[in-house]
């Protein structure tokens, strides 16, 4: 799983439009995604699990509401869900979800902001890198490896240095 933090509301819809188109190309294998994002003066975000996908490999809309539960709402029941939210925490930690993970995404999407939840695979990284030119995104989270993390994070940077003409 990957998360891309934008600093818009409607730039995780945008960069959601420009990996389908990266899928249909098969530069980038798309197995799901959902779009949170929260518009200016509204108390809490927005959800949508991507509904295109359907098979295998899609995960269902119980676990991304789950996700996002703890993530955007369980702070607001504070103990009242104190065991059920240990017990639902620690099932998400054995695939990969932490709590830093949450604390993470909870503190980096806020008013304002959108985030893009990405499970792809085999991407074509220079096409991939090519196809993102000009997105302006913060890489909250993923599964890759800390050298590919790099290479990604380098490769942004290249280009977010690079004049605009």
């Amino acid at each position: 799983m990957t998360v891309l933090k934008f600093e818009k509301a409607d730039g995780a819809e945008k960069a959601l439009h420009v990996i389908e188109d990266l899928s249909k190309r098969q530069l980038i294998n798309l197995h799901d995604a959902a779009i949170v994002s929260w518009p200016e003066g509204k108390k809490k975000p927005k959800t949508k699990q991507l509904t295109s996908m359907a098979g295998v490999g899609a995960l269902s809309g119980a676990f991304w509401g789950m996700l996002f539960g703890l993530i955007f709402f369980i702070p607001i029941f504070g103990m009242v869900v104190g065991a059920a939210l240990g017990a639902l925490t620690g099932s998400m930690a054995d695939v990969g979800i932490s709590d830093d993970f949450i604390r993470s995404v909870r503190s980096k999407v806020t008013e304002g902001t959108s985030a893009l939840f990405l499970m792809t695979s085999d991407a074509v990284q220079d096409k991939v890198s090519e196809a993102a030119r000009g997105m302006k995104f913060e890489l909250i989270a993923s599964n890759l490896s800390k050298e590919e993390e790099n290479k990604l994070r380098e490769a942004f940077a290249e280009e977010e240095a690079a004049p605009a003409y």
